[in-house]
C-alpha cells in the first residue's frame, strides 16, 4: 500500500465515523454516467469501459449494506441508449446481463427491473426475468435495475395501465378521470410499493436527471460528483451521505 492510498482510507474511515446512520437516505438512485469518458480517458475501449462500471456495482451495494440503505435503483441502460451503433450496443447488451447474473448469484440482494421489457432483446429479457424470480425470497437491499429505462416512458406506462385496469372492469372514460389522482397513477409505476428516492446521485460531472425517475424524484435531493462511474470510490459515496444528512428536507413545504 502506498502512502497515496493509505491517506485515502484514513481519509474514509474519518468521514464514515462522523456519519449519522440515523440520516442516511433509505432510497438510492444511481445515474451510472462516464463509463465511455473514463475509458477514452485511461486509453482503454468503450467495451472496456463499461465492463468496468459493470463490476463497480457490486461495491457500490457493499457500501450501501454497510450504511442501512434498503433499496438502490441502478441506471445501467435507457430508451435513449438502445440507439447506439450495434457495435456498442451489443456488447453493453452483454455486460449488463452478466452484471445482473451477479447481482442474482451474491445472493444477498434483491433484484427488480424497471423499465420496458419488450424493447429489449429476447435474451436481455429472460435475464431480467430469470434474477428477479431467483432473488424473490432475499432480505437484502432491493436493487432495481433500470434497463430499457426512460422516465418519460414510465409515466405513460402507468398512465395506460391504469387505463387498461379499470377498461377490464367496464369503468367508463368519464368515470376514470373522476378518480384519476397521484395515488392511483404511482399504483402503476414500475417501483410501485416502494419509498421514492431520498437521494440521486449522478457521476461524471453532468448536472442533469436526463429522464431518470421523473414522477419518483418530485421531492428527492440531488448530489453530482465529478468523478466517472467506474472511478467512483468509497469516500465519493460517503461524501454523498454526509452532504445530504447536513440538508433540510422541507418537501416542498
Amino acid at each position: 500500500m502506498n502512502l497515496r492510498d493509505l491517506v485515502y482510507r484514513l481519509y474514509a474511515r474519518r468521514v464514515e465515523g462522523r456519519l449519522d446512520h440515523d440520516q442516511v437516505p433509505k432510497h438510492i438512485g444511481v445515474i451510472l454516467d462516464g463509463n465511455r469518458r473514463w475509458a477514452k480517458a485511461s486509453g482503454g475501449t468503450t467495451e472496456q469501459g463499461h465492463k468496468a462500471g459493470a463490476s463497480k456495482i457490486q461495491e457500490l451495494l457493499g457500501w450501501c449494506a454497510e450504511t442501512d440503505v434498503e433499496v438502490v435503483t441502478l441506471w445501467m441502460l435507457s430508451t435513449e441508449n438502445l440507439d447506439r451503433a450495434e457495435a456498442e450496443l451489443t456488447p453493453l447488451l452483454g455486460i449488463i446481463e452478466g452484471a445482473v447474473r451477479d447481482l442474482a448469484a451474491d445472493g444477498r440482494w434483491r433484484v427488480h427491473h424497471v423499465g420496458t421489457l419488450d424493447v429489449l432483446p429476447a435474451r436481455t429479457q429472460a435475464v431480467l426475468k430469470e434474477a428477479e424470480q431467483a432473488t424473490i425470497g432475499n432480505d437484502g437491499i432491493l436493487v432495481n435495475v433500470a434497463v430499457g429505462y426512460g422516465g418519460r416512458q414510465e409515466i405513460a406506462d402507468a398512465v395506460r395501465s391504469l387505463l387498461l385496469e379499470h377498461a377490464r372492469k367496464g369503468t367508463s372514460l368519464e368515470e376514470v378521470a373522476e378518480i384519476v389522482d397521484v395515488e392511483r397513477i404511482s399504483e402503476h409505476l414500475y417501483t410501485r410499493g416502494q419509498p421514492d428516492p431520498d437521494l440521486v446521485i449522478r457521476t461524471s460531472g453532468e448536472q442533469r436527471l436526463s429522464g431518470f425517475m421523473l414522477w419518483q424524484s418530485a421531492h428527492s435531493e440531488y448530489y453530482f460528483c465529478e468523478v466517472f462511474w467506474p472511478a467512483f470510490r468509497k469516500v465519493d459515496f460517503l461524501r454523498a451521505l454526509r452532504d445530504y444528512a447536513a440538508r433540510h428536507r422541507r418537501y416542498g413545504a
